[in-house]
C-alpha cells in the first residue's frame, strides 16, 4: 500500500511544523476510517515475501523456506508505517503440496493502529506437462486490528496559533478498539520450464468488516493480484536460468487492484550469482508514487536483500523514503531423490 499526503517535496520542517503535519496526518486517518476502505501493507521486495504476494507460492522450493521481513516507510515521520513478517513453508514431496504459515504486524502512526494476523496456506503443484508446471494455493487467515486511543490527537484539540493541545476536546472513543476477524485467499501460478511465469492471487475473499463503529461498515475489499515475468539468459542468448554462473536478466510486471486504489509495478531484476540487482518503478495511476532501488545477496542457502523507496510523490525526501530488509534459508528435513522431485517454481528471490 502506498500512503500519499499533501506536503510539496523538498520543504524543510522546523520543530512544530513537523509535530503539526505528524498529527494532521494521524488525524485525516482518522476522519477518512469512518467513510473509507481499508488498505493492505506492501512490501517492495514482492518475492522476498512470497506467501504474502501469492498462497500458490507456497512450497515453491525442493524443500522448506524461512523468510523474515522488515518495512520502515516514512522514517523521518517517527515510525510512520513499520511492517513486520516471518513465514515457513515446506514442499511435501509425496502429496505435490506444499504448506506454510504467515505471521505479520504493521503499525500505523507510531502504533496507533496495529494489525496482528496469522494464516495457514496450502497449494497443490499439478505437472500439465513436462514443461508447463500450475501451483493452485488457498489461505486462511485471523487478523487482530488494534486502536490505541490514548496516542492520537485530533484537530479540535490543537490551538490554531500556540499549538498547545487541549485533552477535554478528545472525542468520545468508539465502541470498540479491538477487531477479530477470519479472512480467506486463493491463488495460482503457472511456469513453463524456468522460462517465464505468471500468477494471479484474490485476497479477501469474504470482505472482513474492520470498523471500530458499529453504525459504520468499513470492509477491507477484495484485492487482485496479477504478476508474471520472465527469465533472460544473457550469456547464452537464450530464455532460462542457469547454474548462476551466466548473467541472468529478469524483466518483471505486477499490477494490484484493491477498491478503488490501482497499482503498476515494472521490475528489472540482473542476477550472476552471488549478487542480484534490481530496480522497480510504482505508479499509483493519480500519480508516480516511487522508484524502488535492490540489491541481493544469495550465498548458499541464504539469501539477504535490501531496499529503498525513492518517493516521487509530493511529500519528496521529507518522509525519508522506505527502508526494507529482507532474509531468507533453504534448508531440507529431507530430500528426495532427483527424479522424485518435482520441479519447483521459477520465480525472483527478492
Amino acid at each position: 500500500m502506498s500512503y500519499n499526503c499533501t506536503l510539496k517535496s523538498g520543504t524543510t520542517l522546523d520543530k512544530w511544523t513537523y509535530r503539526r503535519f505528524r498529527l494532521f496526518a494521524v488525524v485525516i486517518f482518522m476522519i477518512s476510517w469512518g467513510t473509507s476502505q481499508a488498505q493492505d501493507p506492501q512490501f517492495s521486495q514482492f518475492y522476498a515475501n512470497p506467501l504474502y504476494l501469492n498462497p500458490a507460492l507456497a512450497g515453491n522450493t525442493d524443500c522448506g523456506r524461512v523468510n523474515l521481513n522488515y518495512r520502515n516507510q516514512w522514517p523521518a515521520l517517527s515510525n510512520a508505517y513499520i511492517t513486520l513478517g516471518a513465514s515457513y513453508d515446506q514442499y511435501i514431496m509425496g502429496i505435490n503440496s506444499g504448506v506454510g504459515v504467515l505471521a505479520m504486524n504493521d503499525r500505523q502512526g507510531d502504533g496507533a493502529l496495529s494489525r496482528t494476523g496469522v494464516a495457514l496456506f496450502y497449494a497443490y503443484k499439478l505437472r500439465v506437462s513436462e514443461p508447463i508446471m500450475i501451483s493452485f494455493g488457498v489461505q486462511a487467515s485471523y487478523y487482530q486490528e488494534r486502536l490505541d486511543w490514548d496516542k492520537l490527537i485530533f484537530a479540535s484539540q490543537i490551538d490554531p496559533t500556540t499549538g498547545n493541545v487541549d485533552p477535554s476536546k478528545k472525542p468520545v472513543p468508539p465502541e470498540n478498539t479491538s477487531i477479530n476477524v477470519l479472512d480467506f485467499a486463493a491463488g495460482a501460478v503457472m511456469t513453463y520450464y524456468d522460462k517465464w511465469f505468471v500468477g494471479l492471487a484474490v485476497h479477501h475473499l469474504t470482505e472482513p468488516q474492520l470498523s471500530f463503529y458499529d453504525n459504520s461498515d468499513t470492509r477491507l475489499p477484495m484485492k487482485f493480484t496479477v504478476h508474471g515475468g520472465i527469465a533472460v539468459n544473457l550469456n547464452k542468448g537464450m530464455l532460462g536460468e542457469s547454474d548462476g554462473t551466466d548473467f541472468i536478466l529478469k524483466p518483471q510486471i505486477m499490477y494490484m487492484q484493491q477498491e478503488m486504489f490501482k497499482q503498476l509495478n515494472f521490475g528489472l531484476y540482473v542476477s550472476r550469482d552471488p549478487i542480484t540487482l534490481g530496480a522497480w518503478f510504482r505508479h499509483n495511476f493519480q500519480n508516480p508514487d516511487a522508484i524502488v532501488g535492490l540489491i541481493g545477496i544469495n550465498i548458499r542457502n541464504i539469501r539477504l536483500g535490501y531496499s529503498y523507496d525513492f518517493t516521487l510523490s509530493n511529500i519528496g525526501g521529507s518522509s525519508g523514503g522506505a527502508h526494507e530488509f529482507s532474509f531468507a534459508w533453504d534448508f531440507c528435513i529431507y530430500k528426495a531423490e532427483k527424479r522424485n522431485r518435482i520441479r519447483a517454481i521459477k520465480s525472483p528471490k527478492f
